[in-house]
């Protein structure tokens, strides 16, 4: 056994260079095994498991900065940085994160989960580094999807143009670029990754300019014109040259000694280079190989089959499947509704209506901003698109979703998937910020479903709509709603009353609004009645319902699954004190909902009860806010 002998990266660059293979199968056992039990980002780690070690076989961390992009590859870069021990933790409480994280290890530089971003990081580090004088390698490591995302472009322009010491490893894993590894393309990198043959480059064109400047000067334009046309035809890069990055590969990034070699060769070339690897997603477990879109991102499952394991029947839909039926019977009655996803069709639901309706679905990439204006302009034109993106993934579009969708006052649909907690995936993932930052946005109409009635009548509202709109929904099940609590359809701006009572009123908002009558019963069983209302709408209020049942209960309570500070709560809040209800009549007032920080990892109920917004602590909530009556 190779792996635990490797406590930090000093211990692998012992090893010879002919046992990295057999060490790279361990780390890929070490990872499947885990990942079966606590579920995870298996089938891109599998696949940069090489990757990773060629990495930090080559460089020296964390003296040299190494960013891993997303984070979605970087399992093999845990366990070779000191955290193998602890690595059956990950994306447990108390555990090891399921991304690079700063202050879960120095060897991670920073905090990663949104795609696109580590060129941007890992240049702004080279480039104080070149002001500093320092000598220490930048490396970025980005997967072929993060190349979708517009970040990730201004950053590499950026780089050709500053032209400081940098490394970006790009590592494919479409299969449509296998063909391109291969003997000679293999051949052709080895000679020229050589740094004999960079000195001999600049040599030449050392000689040229100074010994016979006039000719010389017209003498290497053909040079370097014939060098071009050559690239053209055999190497894939000329894209990356054009920008001003000198371009190695595609290699095989399963390929040990040969990346090894190439990245010791070119890591003394001076300005930007791309090292350009292609690996297979999932490689080494074959229902990761047969299924890479599956496990991306996958729960608990048994390693000799691959199947999910673990999982309760579900009763109902969760929320992403109501949205993905709903808005195929949309748009089988409306020809204009189209579907925007970027790069998430399974995720979101979408991959049925892409295989139903495939003229109008519309996979714009990892790139959120694209999909806003995208939106926007099928939007003038008469189109209703409906633009399904997880919560914490739409903070990308922020300016155009206030620019091209407010301003504009266009009728598109943002269908914010994953709000609120989202569980293991932590601080990078949880959907906590939008009503915060959309709520202020002028035209924006904005709705919180409670349960699959509710989503379903939201959705089809939207439909009949001119403003923008946006839908914000929980990651898990979708209830039926009780025989006892009647059904109205969605009418703009007015909440539903689930249950009366004149001790206290509680204003539940969306996902919070079940948990909220169970509240009730709890304290009904104690002599408190409490009337609960299904808000439904965040943007515009039910402003006549709000002040009455103030006027009416002796306490006012609003709960949300989004940070307080501005939030669903503020707006209640800011309701009461326009109406001047809270100065006429004072009563104790409590906002309940997530504090305005990062917040970890953990189950979903387990983060949800820690911040008091179980149907226990809610109670709890109620009974000390009246007692202050």
């Amino acid at each position: 056994m190779y792996l635990e002998k490797i406590k930090s990266p000093d211990d692998l660059k012992k090893m010879p260079l002919e046992q990295l293979p057999a060490l790279a199968e361990e780390v890929r056992t070490r990872i499947v095994d885990v990942v079966s039990k606590t579920g995870g980002h298996l089938a891109s780690s599998l696949g940069a498991v090489e990757v990773a070690i060629a990495v930090h076989y080559c460089f020296s961390a964390p003296k040299d900065i190494v960013v891993w992009d997303v984070g979605h590859q970087a399992y093999a870069h845990k366990i070779l940085t000191g955290r193998n021990e602890r690595f059956d933790t990950l994306r447990q409480r108390d555990g090891i994160s399921g991304f690079p994280s700063r202050t879960e290890s120095f060897y991670d530089p920073f905090f990663m989960g949104h795609s696109s971003t580590s060129v941007s990081l890992a240049l702004g580090v080279a480039s104080a580094r070149h002001l500093k004088g320092s000598k220490e390698k930048t490396v970025a490591i980005v997967g072929d999807g993060a190349l979708t995302g517009g970040m990730c472009f201004e950053a590499l322009n950026h780089a050709g143009h500053l032209g400081v010491d940098l490394l970006v490893i790009l590592n494919s894993n479409d299969l449509a670029i296998a063909p391109s590894v291969g003997a000679l393309s293999t051949y052709l990198n080895k000679i020229i990754s050589k740094p004999i043959y960079n000195r001999f480059k600049e040599a030449r064109d050392s000689f040229l300019k100074q010994r016979i400047p006039r000719i010389g000067s017209r003498l290497l334009k053909l040079l370097d014109r014939f060098e071009e046309m050559l690239k053209g035809l055999i190497v894939p890069g000329i894209f990356f040259e054009e920008m001003g990055f000198k371009y190695f590969g595609p290699l095989d990034g399963h390929n040990i000694p040969l990346m090894v070699s190439t990245i010791k060769n070119i890591s003394m070339i001076k300005g930007p280079v791309l090292l350009h690897v292609v690996t297979k997603k999932g490689k080494g477990f074959a229902p990761a190989e047969n299924q890479p879109v599956k496990f991306h991102g996958t729960p608990c499952f048994d390693i000799i089959s691959g199947e999910a394991v673990g999982l309760k029947e579900k009763a109902c839909l969760a929320f992403t499947d109501v949205f993905c039926h709903k808005i195929l019977e949309l748009a089988e009655n409306n020809k204009k509704i189209v579907a925007i996803t970027a790069a998430m069709p399974e995720g979101t639901g979408l991959h049925w209506f892409a295989e139903k309706y495939p003229d109008r679905f519309f996979d714009v990439g990892i790139a959120e901003e694209h999909a806003v204006g995208f939106a926007a302009g099928l939007m003038r034109e008469g189109y209703k698109p409906y633009f399904a993106v997880y919560s914490t993934f739409a903070q990308r579009a922020y300016d155009q979703i206030l620019e091209e969708m407010c301003l504009q006052n266009l009728g598109v649909v943002l269908c914010l998937d994953r709000a609120g907690i989202v569980g293991e995936d932590g601080p990078t993932h949880h959907g906590v910020f939008d009503i915060a930052f959309l709520r202020s946005m002028p035209n924006i109409i904005l709705m919180a479903p409670a349960d699959k009635e509710d989503f379903e009548s939201m959705l089809g509202f939207s439909e009949s709509l001119d403003s923008p709109v946006a839908i914000r929904y929980p990651k898990g099940q979708a209830l039926l709603r009780p025989e006892n609590i009647s059904f109205s359809a969605v009418s703009l701006g007015r909440g539903e009353v689930f249950l009366k009572g004149e001790d206290v009123a509680i204003i539940a908002l969306g996902s919070m609004v079940y948990p909220a009558l169970e509240a009730a019963k709890i304290l009904e069983a104690e002599g408190i009645h409490a009337a609960v209302v299904n808000a439904r709408f965040i943007k515009p209020l039910d402003e006549s319902l709000i002040v009455r049942l103030y006027e009416q209960c002796g306490a006012f309570v609003t709960i949300e699954e989004g940070v307080l500070k501005g939030g669903f709560g503020s707006a209640v809040c800011e309701v009461l004190q326009s109406e001047g209800v809270l100065l006429k009549k004072p009563k104790p007032v409590k906002c309940l909902g997530l504090p305005s920080e990062f917040i970890t990892f953990d189950k979903r109920s387990a983060l949800l009860d820690k911040f008091g917004l179980s149907a226990l602590k809610i109670a709890k909530s109620v009974k000390e806010l009246i007692s202050l009556a």
